[in-house]
């Protein structure tokens, strides 16, 4: 028997525009490090909302959604990265190749929101 394709975003599925960032460790005055991001790159998405929840999240309670994002092949996108879709951050959990043909992406991602 064979296994069934995966299934594909079509090219008209990727509508969403994002901007990729990489973290970015500047030392302090104190001896440690501020961390804040910089942007890599734009690309185009399917964004797809999986489920939403409560977090807690700075001694309080925040609305956490839980998103895939499915986007062209590229190298060096791994989680702790994150994605900027507006005003909104998508925290970068996982990120797999699910053919292992290195033709698309798929990111499972967090956004916490106040």
């Amino acid at each position: 028997m064979i296994a069934p394709r995966p299934k594909t975003a079509g090219p008209g599925a990727l509508r969403t525009r994002l901007v990729l960032e990489a973290p970015v460790e500047d030392p302090d005055a104190a001896g440690g490090v501020t961390r804040s991001f910089a942007p890599v790159g734009s690309l185009w998405a399917a964004v797809t909302r999986l489920s939403g929840g409560e977090a807690w999240t700075a001694d309080r309670e925040a609305q956490a959604l839980s998103w895939r994002i499915e986007i062209r092949f590229r190298a060096g996108i791994d989680a702790g990265m994150r994605l900027r879709r507006g005003t909104r951050l998508l925290e970068i959990e996982s990120v797999a190749d699910p053919d292992g043909r290195r033709r698309r992406l798929v990111i499972d991602a967090r956004e916490i929101a106040p």
